[in-house]
């Protein structure tokens, strides 16, 4: 039998320590929560990237009555920028979520499916993504969205080699 320890860096903030361009990112964020359509669950979900020219795209979920048809904010807003700014590789990803009048007061960590959506965005442009999730007392930030998904599939995986983990 082996073993291995899987190692993920997390750095916690209070929003005063954060600089005013991950400040900036995260208003985007919560705005974007907004614009969330959740009829069915309440929970209002904003996101914003921010790319490497400087562009920052927002999305948020938008619910169906049938609801595997919805979509969260996170993949709203990585397909979005994949479709309007193809070239422009994702340099950070915020996220925040209101419900029952408020924001979170812990960051709220993207489900299964975003973390794939997240991770393939980092292969597609060949470069980490920084993760912010917001909650009104703190703000995570992790390095890469990789970091959120360690033992990931990803396009290596589908041409049956061995790859380093």
């Amino acid at each position: 039998m082996n073993e291995f320890t899987i190692d993920t860096r997390i750095r916690s903030y209070s929003w005063d320590e954060l600089s005013e361009s991950d400040k900036q990112l995260l208003e985007v964020a919560k705005r974007k929560t907004r614009d969330s359509y959740s009829p069915y669950s309440h929970f209002c979900v904003g996101a914003a990237a921010r790319l490497a020219d400087g562009t920052i795209v927002g999305g948020s979920n938008q619910e169906n009555a049938a609801y595997p048809s919805g979509l969260c904010a996170e993949r709203t807003v990585l397909f979005a920028a994949g479709a309007q700014y193809p070239a422009q590789p994702v340099q950070t990803l915020a996220i925040a979520a209101f419900t029952d009048g408020h924001f979170t007061e812990d960051p709220v960590s993207p489900c299964g499916a975003c973390r794939q959506v997240m991770l393939e965005t980092e292969h597609r442009y060949h470069q980490p993504m920084r993760v912010l999730l917001f909650g009104a007392n703190h703000v995570y930030e992790f390095n890469s969205a990789e970091s959120l998904l360690p033992f990931s599939f990803i396009s290596d995986d589908l041409k049956g080699g061995v790859r380093e983990r």
